[in-house]
């Protein structure tokens, strides 16, 4: 995976946004203004994505490119290095589950706003 490919991934799903808010280099997409995944663009090493606590755990302990979320809650955040031991098809997993992980925690009336079911 590049960088181009996993943005065109997290822009192609609903409600998405992409911005800079930290600094010029950490990309950062938001539904319904929540985040969901962020990266840094000059280097595009890791996706940090958040996940459900029991999963973020087994998936450390199954991969050596998942790692407790670089400046995040450790707890629900991952890093997950894009050119380590983490299958392609695994991190467009990950990143939907981050994207649906959000979606849920939103109140009825933000889904209903953005469309989202």
């Amino acid at each position: 995976m590049n960088i181009e490919e996993y943005r065109e991934y997290c822009l192609s799903k609903k409600a998405v946004t992409e911005s800079f808010p930290f600094d010029k280099s950490t990309l950062v997409f938001k539904v319904a203004n929540k985040m969901f995944a962020l990266t840094g663009v000059d280097s595009f090493d890791y996706i940090n994505l958040k996940c459900d606590p029991e999963r973020a755990v087994e998936l450390r302990e199954t991969y050596n490119g998942v790692r407790p979320g670089y400046h995040m809650n450790k707890q629900l955040w991952n890093s997950v290095y894009t050119q380590e031991d983490v299958p392609d098809a695994l991190i467009y997993e990950l990143i939907d589950h981050s994207y649906d992980l959000i979606v849920a925690s939103l109140t009825k009336k933000v889904r209903n706003e953005y469309a989202l079911g």
